[in-house]
């Protein structure tokens, strides 16, 4: 099984101008690959990320948005897949990691483990529906995914890991937040 770190070096290789939407794990595990003005991470947002992504994907239709998202927090707000494939912004790539547990809490298991997201994403209407579990085929695939035109919707299952510590003043300072704005007004 895959590991969320490494499947995120393989997505950093191909990320460029896009802006990064991402919250807890997610975002911590983007965050140690490297600082870039073009990271967006939802404050305290648990399940909010796929939404904060969707109004930058519909405010800037000329930016690439990718939404790096866990389970869990995706489970908080499942009708976003319903909403996102009605909106259905060309520029937005939806990215599901699937480890089984509300990882920001702990580390308890969501409900149903085995749930298919990518099954609830086509049904839902996403252009695109990727399902991803062995790491070569992701790193084969990664590129393509963040060209096709949206939304597209991806899969990563990985396995659990050890709660992480949640440095909530540096993943929050309002200097990223700023920084990005800037970034967006000027281009």
């Amino acid at each position: 099984m895959m590991k969320r770190e490494e499947c995120f070096r393989v997505l950093a290789r191909h990320v460029t101008d896009e802006v990064v939407v991402s919250t807890y794990s997610s975002a911590v595990d983007w965050l140690n690959l490297g600082e870039r003005t073009l990271n967006y991470f939802s404050v305290g947002a648990m399940g909010l990320d796929s939404s904060h992504a969707l109004g930058l994907a519909l405010g800037r239709p000329d930016k690439r948005i990718v939404c790096l998202q866990g389970d869990g927090s995706l489970l908080m707000n499942l009708g976003c897949l319903v909403t996102i494939a009605a909106a259905a912004p060309k520029n937005l790539v939806h990215i599901v990691v699937q480890n089984g547990t509300y990882e920001a809490n702990g580390g308890h298991p969501i409900p149903n483990t085995e749930v298919d997201f990518a099954a609830m994403a086509r049904a839902a209407g996403y252009a695109h529906v990727h399902d991803f579990s062995q790491l070569a085929n992701f790193e084969q695939q990664a590129a393509h995914v963040l060209k096709q035109d949206g939304p597209v919707f991806a899969t990563l299952h990985v396995e659990p890991t050890k709660p992480l510590t949640y440095d909530y003043p540096n993943l929050y300072d309002p200097a990223r937040r700023k920084a990005l704005k800037a970034a967006l007004q000027q281009s």
